[in-house]
């Protein structure tokens, strides 16, 4: 069951990171073409995305270096292979807190970013609260994490487990 007011939740809307909000940044098509390959593969050198862009090494680093200060590329990563780190199983949680207040989001908030495999936590409208996506190796660790540290998130009323059957689209590339 929802709320029955919209509270105010201002604690929800953090940043992720200390870095400011990207502003609204005109893409050219060269641009568009650098965070395309980006996207794909992070580790690729300047000099060959120079060459695929059709920029001077230079030009490109410059383009790479804007699109980071802009705040339109937060960071380098490595995605790595969840089954090869027996965390292959996705279970997706959804939690009812037990108040809306200011206090009880910032203390399931604190709270959920502890929790074990914990990859996302997303404030949502409806009937729930939050979603959670969880990566754990299987049922059975799954329901020792829901016994020793689900249970035990401050505020919880309500937790309803969704465990994944299959992953039929999972990406980090947003279309441009």
């Amino acid at each position: 069951m929802g709320r029955t007011s919209p509270p105010t939740k201002t604690t929800k809307l953090r940043a992720s990171s200390t870095r400011a909000p990207a502003s609204r940044v005109e893409l050219d098509r060269t641009d568009r073409s650098i965070l395309k390959l980006l996207q794909r593969d992070a580790s690729i050198s300047n000099v060959a995305l120079s060459g695929k862009v059709n920029l001077s090494a230079a030009a490109c680093l410059r383009r790479v270096e804007r699109l980071k200060q802009s705040g339109l590329i937060r960071s380098i990563v490595a995605l790595l292979d969840a089954h090869a780190l027996d965390a292959g199983t996705v279970v997706i949680i959804g939690v009812v807190l037990d108040r809306s207040t200011p206090d009880s989001f910032a203390a399931f908030e604190k709270a959920a970013q502890t929790v074990s495999g914990c990859m996302e936590c997303h404030v949502v409208t409806g009937e729930f609260d939050y979603f959670l996506l969880v990566r754990t190796k299987d049922a059975e660790s799954f329901n020792e994490l829901h016994a020793k540290q689900l249970l035990y998130l401050p505020g919880v009323r309500q937790i309803r487990s969704f465990m994944v059957l299959k992953q039929v689209l999972s990406t980090t590339q947003f279309p441009i």
